[in-house]
């Protein structure tokens, strides 16, 4: 199978300051993805744009805050957007140019497994047949009340990057890079070539605040890539500006920072577990417990349970928190809240003898993700 590439383009590269959009950098982009597609990469492109693409010509001054408004100028964005990205591709490869098709997905989207099966079997599809999927947030119906919006498509293109098993995720972005602090305030700051391990302070100095046309900062994408990263996926965050930058980007030579990860791609199952499903509820572990679900290998156990929250029942996902209240996995619970209350800390023979139980693990490893930063 041919390597799969998804790259994310933001709101600031493809749109002026002042709205709508910027023709010669979608031509621009084009051209460097039509560079990867014909080089043989199944290449997916996960987009944003289409809020700041719309309300100019919707008619609004400056880019909406309300919800509604928002919708309405995604409504009117997203099909000039498709509509650019149409006529860009249509410039290159055979005759007729490079096939690209629209996928909008929301966060409710990748909560169902059905539906997000899906779309990857629409995905898939579609790269057999040599048409580039071109992904992005369905702005229209989600909201960030009840969708848990994606974060100017940020972790939308880690989750798809995971969902596709893709050998690479590239972000790009107006900055070459993460620097070890904010480029634009102090000249002296360096940029970091490599990361290998996203910690507490990898995300400090990460700062937070975007453009004036997208919602996403550094935070948002150093975020993603530490989704891509628990998925098996290596991570590019960094700027793509000149001709040949994204072939180089992929290749390793590129004007940014790259995520490293030794893991392996996860099954859709955990995927789900890990990323997709709504948590119903939260466990508090010992610190014992943590160690052995972090670098034990082991399943969790009544035992390293100090509190629960929520209300939960067997084959539910629930969230797992340390005693700092960090989370540190998710996993499908076997107990029902009352269960775990009636038996929290104690051993495995007075757990038998107080609740029926199918298993006595409260998680299983098998069941079990890992999301510790």
């Amino acid at each position: 199978m041919a390597d799969r590439i998804v790259v994310k383009i933001g709101s600031s590269s493809l749109t002026s300051d002042e709205g709508g959009l910027n023709r010669e950098r979608i031509e621009f982009f084009a051209r460097e993805l039509a560079a990867l597609h014909e080089a043989g990469y199944q290449v997916l492109l996960v987009t944003s744009g289409a809020v700041a693409a719309g309300f100019r010509r919707i008619g609004y001054k400056a880019r909406p805050k309300l919800v509604h408004e928002k919708q309405a100028a995604a409504a009117v964005g997203q099909a000039l957007l498709m509509r650019a990205y149409q006529e860009a591709f249509g410039a290159f490869g055979e005759e007729g140019g490079i096939g690209v098709a629209q996928i909008l997905l929301t966060r409710a989207d990748f909560s169902n497994r059905s539906r997000i099966q899906n779309a990857l079997m629409t995905i898939e599809e579609l790269m057999k047949q040599r048409t580039l999927p071109i992904i992005n947030e369905n702005d229209t119906v989600s909201t960030d009340e009840l969708a848990q919006k994606f974060g100017d498509n940020d972790k939308l293109s880690a989750l798809v990057a995971n969902l596709v098993k893709a050998k690479q995720l590239l972000i790009l972005t107006d900055t070459d890079g993460l620097y070890t602090e904010d480029p634009r305030k102090n000249p002296a700051a360096g940029r970091i070539d490599r990361v290998g391990q996203i910690t507490d302070d990898i995300m400090r100095i990460a700062g937070g605040a975007g453009s004036s046309v997208g919602t996403g900062g550094m935070r948002s994408k150093i975020e993603a890539a530490r989704i891509a990263m628990r998925g098996g996926v290596p991570a590019f965050v960094g700027r793509v500006a000149e001709p040949d930058d994204l072939r180089r980007a992929v290749l390793g030579d590129g004007k940014g920072t790259y995520f490293d990860t030794s893991l392996h791609n996860l099954p859709m199952k955990k995927q789900w577990v890990g990323f997709h499903s709504l948590p119903q509820g939260k466990i508090a572990v010992d610190e014992g417990a943590e160690e052995a679900l972090l670098h034990g290998g082991k399943s969790l156990l009544p035992a390293g349970i100090r509190h629960v929250e929520g209300d939960f029942h067997p084959g539910d996902v629930v969230e797992v928190v340390n005693l700092r209240g960090q989370t540190i996995g998710r996993g499908v619970v076997n107990y029902a809240v009352w269960q775990i209350q009636a038996v929290a800390g104690l051993g495995t023979d007075e757990v038998r003898r107080r609740v029926e139980v199918g298993r006595i693990e409260v998680i299983h490893r098998d069941e079990w993700v890992t999301l510790e930063a």
